[in-house]
């Protein structure tokens, strides 16, 4: 039972930092800032993007926020990531920290989510 309370406390840390993280990076997008307009223009994207892709974040993190809706907002939220994932590799951006950001993120959301969520565990079981 230790081990049981322990995983879900580590999922919830999990589920935590990812949240903490798209709190951060949604209103950036959102607001519109500079940076934001700077490396979507530096990427080959119009910069008024930026503001799309924060709108399409910030519904994927309240659908991942509500316990019914997580796993849809996890789903959507890889295929934004997938997106950001195939752009930073069509531009040959640096490897470990920005092509493979998506793939942390992706981690840390879905990992949180696993180790809380026995359900999901069901659906695909850890096998020795």
């Amino acid at each position: 039972m230790a081990s049981s309370k322990l995983q879900r406390w580590i999922g919830w840390g999990l589920t935590g930092l990812f949240v903490a993280f798209m709190t951060f990076d949604v209103p950036i997008k959102l607001l519109q800032l500079e940076v934001v307009k700077t490396t979507l223009t530096e990427m080959g994207f119009p910069p008024h993007l930026g503001l799309v892709i924060g709108i399409v974040e910030a519904i994927c993190l309240a659908l991942y926020l509500v316990p019914r809706t997580s796993v849809l907002g996890a789903v959507l939220f890889t295929a934004v990531m997938g997106g950001a994932i195939a752009s930073h590799m069509r531009q040959e951006a640096p490897l470990l920290s920005h092509t493979l950001f998506g793939v942390y993120l992706g981690l840390f959301m879905w990992g949180g989510l696993f180790l809380r969520d026995a359900r999901l565990r069901s659906l695909f079981p850890v096998r020795r």
